[in-house]
């Protein structure tokens, strides 16, 4: 048995000698005759043989080209590159025996022309271009190979992506010389591949050229998509139209979805569409399908600007092709579109007519009708009315998240939290990722004051939403209640990162550093908020008390006088009654007709009400400006004057000293004047210095004359008793 079994094994190995004679034949296979090895060294020696090692060869070959491929498609393009290299090797060794062995005839055309196309695609995949390039030209002036100018439209992509236009579009139209029109889906695809060039080019009219070719040959979706956008950009609404309707006419060659219906309640039926319905083509299918609905919904958006006087009318139109369309099922989603577009135009009512006449459209339709309807009167704070058509949209579609989102804030106004964060619940139980449902839900429980479970829901929302500034600060909030001061000033901190501009969060940065008894940190953070935001009550109001604790009185006065100002103003320009705090800012204009911070807000107030005396006012603040200026330059010049009275020292030191600090008494004692500086003023300046570090050591008597001082102004003054020596 064991040796018939070595027979048999060894079939393949003679299979290619049974022209021999058929008794040596049997005795050959009987592996106790002497025969029987000569025969194995044959086969052996026969093995050996030139033309057998080079058909083993190309083998190899072969399977290194599939390799290639197969590593390219699992995403591993440098193992792909690497066997396509080792491919090409064995390839050039391949030719070199042939060229030897005089057989340079048998050699394989099609295997050199699939290792360097092979060799140039994985190039080019791995984006070394020079390379890709120079192995398809290599392949392209090579006669041998007969559809190698085809691969002009490979070189044509290579230059498209470095951005060279024009020989992008020199090799495509070289390519399409080379195909002949009996292939017009290969035609097609390169017109089209030229028309993008000129769109990147933005030569819109050439490409018009390129795609009106298409869509009167071999019309596509992506075509006439391309045709709409050409339009567009070059203002040609009418002709919008027209490349629309053809758009819309364009067959997808999809067959129904009725083919999934099984026929009858045949099991293997059954089992036999379950498979088909979501295999690779039926998935192309739907993004086929996906891909044309898109661009139709786009297409409309175009032709129909919001901008536009004619936006409902041609809207209208827009709407009625399609439903005369094989795309009817697009017609609900554009009119819904036209409601958003209405809402996103404050057209409230008519964005709100619209929606009421999807109540009768099927229940996918209705609920989301519904749902936007719930937010526009919630957000018109018609709470009842948002309450009765969150409910509609809830028996629409009860999983309707946004539905049950919207049922929430509704209940939330009315201040029944517990029940809110029911429906908030409910929501996030079909969609875990509702941000909305999730915020609102640590806002409902950080109002029962569970605290623990609020902090819960914003710490996993933070996990969802990274850069939010409003998770974040709500973070610190509870933080704070929960007195935790010092995560609070860590998450707010977050917050300065993302908006370093907030100045409520900047002055609560500086309520926690002061309560922390940091008041550095607090004076910094209360400063620059008051610096982006001068009108906030409480900031001013620490500022000034803090500076009234420092001692520095004249800087709190400023803060007071700000406060003042705007306490006259009792918040109506933050309340929106602009009419008001404008009469109110004119007033205090006319008490005070050089406060520049007044002159400030008229003229913020008037470029927002776009009134007259917008230009009078910008005047009348520059010359405020130039005379507060002026103010400065005039105490600078006080200043340097102090230092030409200083007087040498002598022996009536301690006169000039006490001479000097009475004039500096008197310098304290001045008030800044509001009028405005005249320069031909004959008002004397009464200036002097007085030496912050006490008076100079007097230098040592000499024997030269004393002098006689008879210019001293104050020399006849009797010296108080504060002034004399002790």
């Amino acid at each position: 048995m064991e040796n018939v079994h070595q027979a048999a094994e060894e079939d393949d190995l003679y299979s290619g000698y049974n022209d021999f004679n058929p008794a040596f034949y049997s005795e050959v296979r009987d592996p106790l005759t002497p025969c029987y090895y000569f025969w194995l060294l044959l086969c052996v020696l026969w093995s050996f043989r030139p033309e057998e090692k080079l058909k083993l060869l190309e083998k190899k070959i072969n399977t290194l080209i599939e390799e290639s491929c197969m590593a390219q498609s699992t995403g591993n393009l440098q193992l792909a590159l690497d066997k396509a290299k080792e491919a090409h090797r064995e390839e050039r060794a391949l030719v070199k025996q042939r060229e030897q062995s005089g057989s340079a005839d048998h050699i394989n055309l099609d295997l050199t022309y699939s290792v360097q196309l092979n060799l140039a695609n994985q190039y080019e995949k791995n984006e070394m271009h020079p390379e890709a390039l120079s192995s398809y030209k290599a392949i392209v002036k090579n006669k041998m190979f007969s559809n190698a100018g085809r691969l002009k439209v490979n070189m044509g992509n290579i230059y498209y992506k470095q951005k060279n236009y024009h020989k992008a579009i020199k090799f495509y139209r070289m390519a399409l010389d080379q195909i002949s029109n009996a292939h017009k889906d290969m035609r097609s695809k390169i017109k089209h591949s030229i028309a993008v060039v000129f769109i990147a080019m933005g030569q819109y009219s050439d490409a018009i050229t390129s795609l009106e070719d298409i869509m009167s040959e071999t019309p596509n979706i992506t075509a006439g998509f391309n045709l709409i956008l050409c339009y567009h950009a070059a203002g040609d609404r009418e002709k919008m139209k027209k490349a629309f309707q053809k758009l819309i006419s364009v067959p997808l060659g999809i067959s129904d979805e009725d083919k999934y219906i099984p026929p009858n309640d045949d099991t293997s039926s059954k089992m036999v569409i379950e498979a088909i319905k979501n295999d690779k083509l039926s998935q192309m299918e739907r993004d086929l399908k996906a891909r044309a609905e898109k661009y139709i919904t786009t297409a409309a958006k175009l032709i129909c600007p919001a901008m536009d006087a004619s936006f409902a009318s041609e809207f209208d139109w827009c709407v009625d092709m399609v439903k005369n369309s094989q795309y009817v099922q697009l017609a609900n989603d554009l009119e819904f579109h036209k409601a958003m577009t209405c809402l996103r135009q404050k057209d409230h009512n008519q964005a709100k007519e619209i929606l009421k006449t999807f109540e009768k459209k099927d229940s996918k339709m209705k609920s989301a009708a519904a749902t936007n309807l719930s937010f526009i009167y919630f957000q018109e704070k018609d709470f009842d009315q948002a309450d009765k058509y969150a409910d509609l949209a809830m028996s629409a579609d009860h999983y309707n998240p946004a539905a049950l989102t919207n049922k929430g804030n509704t209940v939330f106004v009315k201040q029944d939290y517990e029940k809110a964060a029911e429906f908030y619940k409910e929501a996030l139980r079909n969609d875990s990722l509702c941000t909305e449902s999730l915020h609102n839900l640590g806002l409902a429980y950080k109002r029962l004051n569970h605290l623990e479970e609020a902090l819960d829901c914003f710490l996993k929302l933070h996990a969802i939403l990274k850069n939010s500034d409003q998770v974040m600060y709500q973070l610190a909030d509870i933080y704070e209640l929960m007195g935790d001061r010092q995560q609070a000033i860590k998450w707010l901190m977050q917050v300065i990162c993302v908006t370093p501009t907030d100045p409520h969060v900047l002055a609560k940065l500086g309520k926690l550093h002061n309560d922390e008894g940091d008041k550095s940190q607090a004076l910094h953070y209360y400063s620059e908020s008051f610096r982006l935001f001068p009108c906030k009550i409480d900031v001013i109001e620490w500022l000034g008390v803090h500076y009234i604790e420092s001692q520095f009185f004249e800087k709190a006065t400023q803060y007071f006088e700000r406060a003042t100002l705007i306490h006259s103003c009792p918040l109506y320009f933050v309340a929106g009654n602009y009419q008001k705090a404008l009469e109110t800012y004119k007033e205090i204009h006319r008490k005070f007709p050089e406060n520049v911070d007044c002159l400030c807000f008229l003229v913020r107030l008037s470029t927002d009400m776009g009134l007259k005396e917008v230009q009078e006012y910008a005047t009348k603040l520059k010359k405020a400006e130039k005379m507060k200026e002026i103010r400065e330059q005039v105490d600078v010049q006080i200043l340097q004057l102090d230092c030409l009275f200083l007087q040498p020292c002598d022996s009536n030191h301690s006169s000039g000293s006490s001479r000097g600090e009475r004039l500096s008494a008197k310098m304290r004692s001045l008030t800044v004047s509001n009028e405005p500086y005249e320069a031909d003023s004959q008002k004397e300046l009464d200036a002097s210095y007085m030496d912050p570090l006490g008076p100079q050591i007097e230098r040592p008597k000499t024997g030269a004359k004393k002098r006689v001082d008879d210019d001293d102004d104050f020399g006849d003054e009797e010296l108080g008793d504060d002034l004399l020596p002790e």
